[in-house]
């Protein structure tokens, strides 16, 4: 009688610490290399991976939002690319670094609310519309640069991703600060306001959301557009890590951010997930990449790992709900 509640226990358990477990098992991995050793856990190594954390970072931010109420978005990499080209563009032109940045956020949100009007107002599958979108922005993006990169000058923009100090772990570069601020903010809004208890119940289950008075549409458009402000700040952060408006950038980048959340603990059927779990998705996600170029993996064996990665991630949240329903 007690052996279906404990199993519940401990799925709950292996959920909430599942991403913590991976990521010492990923680190675990490459330490057990003898030549990786000495170089991985070095300050300028470990100020690299935090700094290949904060795009995929950011964008889980936004995901994790949209995953939890049962949506999807396809469109991250190309509204990525557009976002930093625009600011690439407007800043070769001369326009002050502070309202350019101010404009690829909004981009990004505007992106993103159109997403979520076309998804409530005609209720078709967000996967079916952020595809569409995904096409949309990637073309919007090349006609914005000329169908080339567009190189953007020395600005504030810049000096949110550069390394000072690139041997030792301090100072971190602003960009990492920025993520880890927006992660607890995102965590205070997903977990301590009502807005986030709304993300939650139309994740878990829609009708009996809207039963329940909860303007369903409404706040679909509200997730989307504040995801994609997430997104527009991603984009910056793409811009001043590059400090080149690339329309072809970012391809494939929305996989790594739903890899994370995933990783993370979110279930993709939604009503599940957290951004602390998503963080941790995303520093799995960037160790593993740094520690395969360390060890000299091509890009192949990357993504097999990764895959695979995700398959598992996937086939626990799969078990968890079915020992729930049981």
């Amino acid at each position: 009688m007690n052996e279906q509640p404990r199993t519940s226990r401990m799925l709950a358990l292996l959920n909430w610490f599942g991403p913590f477990i991976g990521l010492f098992a990923v680190v675990g991995l490459f330490a057990l290399s003898s030549e990786l050793r000495p170089v991985l856990f070095t300050g300028a190594n470990l100020k690299l991976v935090l700094l290949q954390t904060v795009i995929v970072a950011v964008g889980a931010l936004g995901m994790t939002m949209i995953i939890v109420s049962g949506g999807i978005d396809l469109s991250v990499g190309s509204s990525v690319a557009l976002t930093s080209v625009l600011g690439a563009v407007l800043l070769a032109n001369g326009w002050p670094a502070p309202i350019v940045i101010l404009l690829i956020i909004l981009l990004g949100g505007v992106i993103g609310a159109v997403n979520g009007s076309i998804i409530a107002s005609l209720r078709m599958m967000p996967f079916i519309v952020t595809l569409g979108m995904m096409g949309v922005a990637r073309g919007l993006a090349k006609w914005l640069a000329g169908n080339v990169t567009v190189n953007a000058p020395e600005s504030l923009v810049g000096g949110l991703m550069r390394r000072i100090s690139p041997n030792t772990l301090f100072p971190l570069p602003a960009g990492v600060w920025i993520a880890f601020g927006l992660a607890v903010l995102m965590a205070i809004v997903m977990r301590q306001t009502i807005f986030g208890r709304y993300i939650f119940a139309i994740g878990s289950n829609e009708a009996t959301a809207r039963l329940c008075g909860i303007r369903v549409q409404r706040y679909k458009v509200l997730i989307y557009a504040l995801a994609g402000l997430l997104f527009g700040v991603a984009g910056l952060m793409q811009l001043s890590r590059l400090n080149v408006g690339d329309p072809t950038v970012a391809i494939g980048l929305e996989l790594d951010i739903i890899a994370a959340v995933v990783i993370g603990g979110a279930s993709l059927n939604g009503g599940t997930g957290s951004i602390l779990g998503s963080m941790i998705g995303a520093l799995i996600m960037a160790v593993l990449r740094n520690g395969s170029n360390q060890m000299g993996w091509p890009n192949y064996m990357q993504e097999i790992i990764i895959g695979s990665v995700i398959v598992l991630a996937v086939g626990l949240d799969r078990l968890r709900q079915t020992s729930d329903r049981t």
